[in-house]
């Protein structure tokens, strides 16, 4: 009994369609068909194309003299990634239509008599409609989301910068791994690269540590019995946060900028000598981690006293009746609680700061600059000199390289310690 699945099996392979025809679903033969023949028909024109430029990037560049028009690198390298996507989703389609054909001769096998297109619809919507739904966003992530990846990735293996290599005048060419060798033992590149890989590292764990302490503090303080005007101080403590950032740090900037800034003002008003803010490698650094604080503790504090609404009042009577003083019910019952709750979220913002483009470009640019450093400051972080090398530079490769380096840092971090988290590992026991 196993001749309709094999013959409905063989048909469907040799073209989409066959199958359910054969398996009597006339309509939905049809579409297959269909698909199979806008495949067919754009493939045909495209493919081999696509599969020459991936491979090749352009063979002719442009000459004006000789009226050459010439290759553009760039839009073979995306027009043949898009070409290669459609060809991946054209796949799927083929292996669903094996598949369907298989299971309703399967069906059929077992006496059952096989779904009619208008049952086939119904089922769809009754059962399948999520996937169904979910099939048109799903492809504008991968060519809005996923597409743009792959090729910065791809960016990341060929020599793709000015002013040797920018198409159409030149060809661009695949090199390899000679970017990430560049970047990590060509000493100009490699200086740099360290340089603003440290101190990324330093601000992301300071500026977590910094905002999430100061918001326990403040969530703390708010918190205890006694304080009056509780929603006055809680007002007051997250106007930072609710004032749009972008107006925050450009107006500290102007309050830091210069010995004549407001802040250097002040301190002379006191006798206090002015300082260098934002023009000296050590203070810049200093100015950017404290308003990092101002803007970032209010979450942190909003977040944390949350948090303590939660936690039941009578562990603290429990602990009490047992002896417990203030510092002991903080570091037994509320401390964990609160990391309990918030680890998740601390590991998010620690990834977060690592790409904190804001809070480093609006206020400080990324200066002051450093001599011996490739078009970075000493406030850069990876990603605002992966702006500075794309945007100001066009050492498009370069930039790829390192923003590849950039998700693996904060892909293999966020993973690792998220398992290692006890709310992850009491949520994988529940399940």
């Amino acid at each position: 009994m196993e001749k309709y699945r094999s013959k409905a099996t063989i048909l469907s392979i040799l073209s989409m369609g066959l199958g359910q025809i054969y398996n009597r679903q006339f309509m939905k033969g049809i579409v297959f068909l269909l698909v199979e023949a806008w495949g067919v028909l754009y493939f045909s024109g495209s493919l081999g194309r696509a599969l020459w430029g991936i491979t090749t990037l352009g063979e002719v560049p442009r000459n004006l003299s000789k009226r050459i028009e010439g290759d553009h690198s760039i839009f073979i390298l995306v027009q043949s990634l898009i070409t290669l996507l459609f060809l991946a989703l054209f796949i799927i389609a083929y292996i669903m239509n094996v598949r369907d054909a298989y299971k309703t001769a399967q069906k059929r096998e077992q006496g059952q008599q096989p779904n009619n297109f208008k049952q086939s619809v119904r089922y769809m919507l009754d059962y399948k409609f999520a996937q169904a739904f979910l099939t048109l966003p799903t492809i504008g992530v991968l060519f809005f989301t996923i597409m743009p990846i792959l090729f910065m990735i791809m960016l990341a293996f060929t020599n793709y910068s000015a002013p040797n290599h920018m198409p159409p005048a030149k060809l661009v060419d695949w090199v390899g791994f000679q970017t990430f060798k560049d970047l990590l033992s060509l000493k100009t590149w490699s200086h740099t690269f360290f340089g603003v890989l440290t101190w990324t590292i330093i601000w992301a764990i300071l500026s977590t540590v910094t905002t999430y302490l100061g918001g326990l503090l403040v969530a703390l303080l708010i918190n205890q019995q006694g304080i009056k005007f509780k929603g006055m101080w809680r007002t007051i403590l997250v106007i930072p946060y609710a004032i749009p950032q972008l107006i925050s740090l450009l107006v500290m900037r102007n309050m830091f900028n210069g010995q004549f800034g407001p802040i250097n003002q002040y301190l002379g008003y006191f006798g206090l000598g002015g300082l260098p803010w934002l023009t000296d490698p050590f203070w810049a650094k200093v100015t950017v981690i404290v308003v990092n604080m101002w803007v970032g503790i209010p979450v942190s504090m909003i977040l944390i006293m949350g948090i303590l609404t939660t936690i039941p009042k009578d562990m603290y009577e429990a602990a009490e009746i047992d002896g417990a003083n203030g510092y002991q019910k903080f570091r037994i019952i509320t401390l964990p609680m609160i990391l309990f709750s918030t680890a998740p979220t601390l590991i998010m913002q620690f990834a977060g700061n690592i790409n904190n483009f804001n809070a480093i470009y609006l206020l400080t640019n990324g200066n002051p600059v450093v001599g011996d450093y490739q078009y970075a400051g000493a406030t850069d972080l990876l990603v605002t000199w992966l702006y500075k090398l794309t945007l100001d530079q066009n050492k498009y490769n370069m930039a790829s390289a390192v923003g590849i380096i950039i998700f693996l840092i904060i892909a293999s971090f966020s993973i690792y310690n998220y398992r290692r988290t006890k709310s992850f590992k009491e949520e994988d026991m529940i399940q």
